[in-house]
Formats: structure tokens, C-alpha cells, sequence
């Protein structure tokens, strides 16, 4: 039986999230719900037309309160308070309005009736923070706020994971070359940080990430043995980790693209010199570059991996769906 689905919060996220499920197929979940604040039309139109991922190729139509797309009726709704509707019928919210951090913003889900909440970003007051391929095995049925972490933290910790299991991991540095987001302005605007003030699609942007913090969450054992940051470029999809890592093993660059090769899951790999554009809407959360690997003579690791920041992440929201239902 399909897990039943609800997505609230119709932005980048949720919108990539039910494209998915319709160009893919989600498997065991069903989205059969929508819920967001902007009029229908306009909600209907940005999942039809989308600059990042092209027009959608079926049809598209609002009928009686719902979305419907390729003959499939999703019901629309538009309530500032979710916790308002009836959501009985709903196994999963998927939280995507970017405010589920909070867990009591969270809860609504669980106060409208769904069984459990899925939240598509970072939270500290979920009950749990998971990464497929990382540590979804800890994943069990007391958990009913769930955190999916972050796409670089998706991306980040199965490759980790993997570098820790067959070589060990002493110390290393991350960089997230990360694509403009819609939390950057497009011209010059104040905002909490200087450089993050800046207009996106013109300048390099060094910045922050969650990512480095959410790995010590989310691999516990090598906590304070990684840290990182990140760069904001002027693209507006697919991002890039680039991990340099001492390991206490001294691998061969053959060596190394060959358990990437083999690691399968959600880490891919290309042995193709790929620019960033290639990589859009690959579902994998990370995409190994193994002509990028590099072993210095002094033993430092270096990998590089693409990764489309929102599908891949909106796949990684159903796999975790459908994970979560099954428990």
C-alpha cells in the first residue's frame, strides 16, 4: 500500500519533489495533497513552467480544488495554518516551506491529523536527522519529526562514510561550491550577512554551511574531524563538494575510484570530464568526478563530486517517505 503523502509548502523543494514523483515515479509514496499560500494559478503555473528544469510535458489544470496533472488529482489547499486542516487520510507531511525547523511549526502536520512529519532542511528539534547511505539503518518508528539535513549534507556524509569504512578519515576540509539560492537577493540588498547581501548571479560569494555541522550529527563517530565552508557561484542549479581528507590508510588514485566506482546507492560517478550543466537532474546525492581524484605524495585525498542540489535532494524526500512508511 502507497505511503500518503502531503507536501506543504509549494516552493523550489516541494515543487521538485512532486515533479519527481511524476517523471519517475515515487514507488510506495503518493503525494495527494498540496498545501501553500500563493493562489492556485500561480501555483499550478510554476510547476508547469520551470527555468531550471524546462516545461513540464504533460498537461496541467486546476479542476474543483485541485492540481491536476497528467490526469492525476491532487487536491490544492491554501492554509496559512496547516494544523487547520483535516490531514487524518495523510501517513507523511513533507515540510517544505523552509520555516520546519521550528519544531512547533513542524508539528501542525501531527496536529491536523498526518502521522508523521518529514522536514526538507536542517532542525535541530526534530527527532531525528537522516542521511540515506549515511545513517538511515538508525531510522525507526518513535521518530515522528524527521529532518532530511541538507542537499550538501546528503551529498557529503555517504561519501564520508564511505572514506571513513575503507581508508579511516584523520582530519579534512570541505568546500561546497553551491549554487545561488533563492535566500540570496538578485541585486544588492541588506540582509544579516555583508557578503550574502550581494547580488547572487554576479559575484563568488564565500559563505557558510550547515553541512559541516549536520555531519557531526549525522556520523557521530568522526565528529570534529571535518570542517568546511562554502562558496556561492552564479549558477542556478548543481552544486559541487570538493572533500580533501588525510586518511590513516594510504590509498592509489585507482584504488579510490574503484570503491566509488563500485559504491553504488546514492552516490553515482562519471568518468566523463562533465561541466556542472550535465549534472542537472541527476537523482543520486552525490555524483563522483573520478578524473578529479587526486593522492599528493604526502597522502592528502582529494575528491570531487557534483551533485544537483534540488533533485537530488527531492528524490533523497521520497526515499526517505517511503523509508519512513514502511516502518
Amino acid at each position: 500500500m502507497a505511503v500518503r503523502v502531503a507536501i506543504n509548502g509549494f516552493g523550489r523543494i516541494g515543487r521538485s519533489v512532486l515533479r519527481a514523483a511524476l517523471s519517475d515515479g515515487a514507488g510506495d509514496v503518493e503525494i495527494v495533497a498540496v498545501n501553500d499560500i500563493a493562489k492556485p494559478e500561480m501555483a499550478a503555473y510554476l510547476f508547469e513552467y520551470d527555468s531550471t528544469f524546462g516545461p513540464w510535458k504533460g498537461s496541467v489544470a486546476l479542476e474543483n480544488g485541485a492540481l491536476v496533472i497528467d490526469g492525476v488529482r491532487i487536491r490544492l489547499t491554501g492554509a496559512r495554518d496547516l494544523a487547520s486542516l483535516d490531514l487524518s487520510d495523510i501517513d507523511i507531511v513533507m515540510e517544505c516551506t523552509g520555516l520546519g525547523g521550528e519544531r512547533s511549526f513542524a508539528e501542525a502536520g501531527l496536529r491536523a491529523g498526518a502521522k508523521r512529519v518529514l522536514v526538507s532542511g536542517p532542525s535541530d528539534t526534530a527527532d531525528f536527522t537522516v542521511v540515506l547511505g549515511a545513517n538511515d539503518e538508525k531510522l525507526g518508528p518513535e521518530h515522528r519529526i524527521v529532518s532530511n539535513a541538507s542537499c550538501t549534507t546528503n551529498a557529503l556524509a555517504p561519501l564520508v562514510r564511505l572514506v571513513e569504512a575503507e581508508w579511516g578519515v584523520e582530519t579534512g576540509w570541505m568546500t561546497t561550491i553551491h549554487c545561488y539560492t533563492g535566500s540570496q537577493p538578485t541585486i544588492d540588498a541588506p540582509g544579516a550577512e555583508y557578503a550574502r547581501s550581494r547580488a547572487a548571479a554576479l559575484s563568488m560569494v564565500p559563505t557558510t554551511t550547515s553541512a559541516q555541522r549536520l555531519l557531526d550529527v549525522v556520523l557521530p563517530g568522526i565528529a570534529g574531524r571535518i570542517e568546511g565552508a562554502a562558496v556561492r557561484v552564479p549558477v542556478a542549479s548543481v552544486s559541487a563538494v570538493d572533500l580533501t581528507v588525510m586518511t590513516r590508510a594510504r590509498p592509489d588514485v585507482a584504488t579510490v575510484n574503484a570503491a566509488l566506482a563500485a559504491a553504488g546507492g546514492v552516490i553515482g560517478r562519471t568518468d566523463r570530464p562533465l561541466v556542472s550543466s550535465d549534472l542537472r537532474a541527476r537523482p543520486e546525492s552525490i555524483v563522483m568526478a573520478l578524473p578529479e581524484t587526486r593522492v599528493t605524495s604526502g597522502g592528502l585525498l582529494r575528491l570531487f563530486g557534483w551533485y544537483d542540489n534540488e533533485w537530488g535532494f527531492a528524490n533523497r524526500m521520497l526515499d526517505v517517505a517511503a523509508r519512513m512508511g514502511s516502518l
